[in-house]
């Protein structure tokens, strides 16, 4: 993984928040035609590196439309035995941050994958989403078209917010839900990065400097080029998303989680708050997981894809076996 990489990921996590605390109310959009194109040329070459989907669909919902595609598992009988896995991507990524968990996780089971409506991607937006009620409405209308039976729901980031939202609105979809670094779900992101936050996610802003805010927030180096880090970095510099920001979890909403659920926090360069995310997890949701992965950063789920299969799968069949 390039150093540019983990900086890319930690784009999903940090700037774009930003620029969605500050932002309008409204429609999401690429600014430039050449911002798009730059976004697109690298999320052709990133999606390239992923096994070929089985299908490809825009899914129409009362939001605008979203982009899905979806892996059969190898095996057949666990595609009509068990429940899909749906990935929800972090901010200004969309589907090919999930190149490394697609590729280890449809051995034993169907793989459903979004583009994110109002943020980077090829999902098109069309009317605001101003709250988690309405980011929770585009999610149930899409897994109503190609997983009515429910899904194992997965989300890194700010994703992990949506999905929490998700999951409490429509309990009865959700089998498991596994939150991956979540932000702005058991705690804010730390206030230290907030002022690079702030610069990083100015318009504009000059190449050196942008580099140098980035290398502030995830403690690397921005040098590299690789396509999935340029294709995050490209997201965040040309798509104007404007999102309702989550608030962590009260009591009260945590209650209403009553799947299984999943919690992983980094050990390195937390952007879901560390092990005080992790304690915060533990206290809402006492029979939640809620492991600490001593040596990821933001960008867990690309750096410990193969590990966090292993723990997701017997995951996954223990909550099924519960049902």
């Amino acid at each position: 993984m390039t150093r540019l990489l983990v900086i890319g990921l930690a784009l999903v996590g940090v700037v774009s928040i930003g620029r969605t605390v500050m932002g309008p109310a409204d429609v999401g959009h690429f600014r430039t035609v050449e911002g798009r194109e730059e976004y697109v040329g690298y999320y052709q070459r990133a999606m390239g590196s992923m096994p070929a989907p089985s299908s490809v669909q825009d899914i129409p919902t009362d939001f605008g439309t979203v982009r899905v595609y979806i892996w059969d598992a190898g095996n057949a009988a666990a595609d009509r035995d068990s429940y899909p896995i749906v990935l929800l991507p972090g901010r200004s990524s969309g589907v090919p941050m999930w190149s490394a968990n697609v590729s280890a996780l449809i051995h034993s089971r169907q793989v459903i994958a979004f583009d994110a409506l109002g943020d980077a991607g090829l999902s098109v937006q069309s009317a605001p989403l101003t709250s988690m009620g309405d980011q929770a409405a585009w999610i149930d209308q899409v897994v109503t078209a190609v997983a009515p039976r429910g899904v194992h729901l997965v989300g890194h980031s700010f994703s992990g917010a949506t999905a929490t939202a998700y999951a409490r609105l429509h309990p009865q979809r959700v089998r498991s839900l596994t939150l991956l670094e979540p932000v702005f779900t058991f705690a804010y992101p730390p206030v230290a990065k907030l002022g690079w936050v702030t610069i990083a996610a100015l318009p504009g802003l000059p190449e050196s400097l942008r580099n140098k805010a980035l290398g502030r927030i995830a403690g690397e180096d921005s040098a590299g080029s690789d396509p999935l880090a340029l294709m995050i970095k490209a997201g965040s510099e040309h798509f104007d998303a404007n999102l309702p920001t989550p608030s962590p979890l009260t009591k009260e909403e945590a209650e209403s989680l009553t799947m299984p659920v999943y919690v992983a926090i980094a050990g390195k360069e937390s952007l879901a708050g560390g092990r005080d995310a992790a304690e915060r997890a533990e206290e809402l949701l006492p029979g939640a997981r809620v492991q600490i992965w001593k040596d990821a950063t933001h960008s867990l789920p690309m750096q410990e894809a193969e590990p966090l299969t292993q723990v997701l799968e017997p995951f996954w069949h223990q909550a099924e076996s519960a049902r």
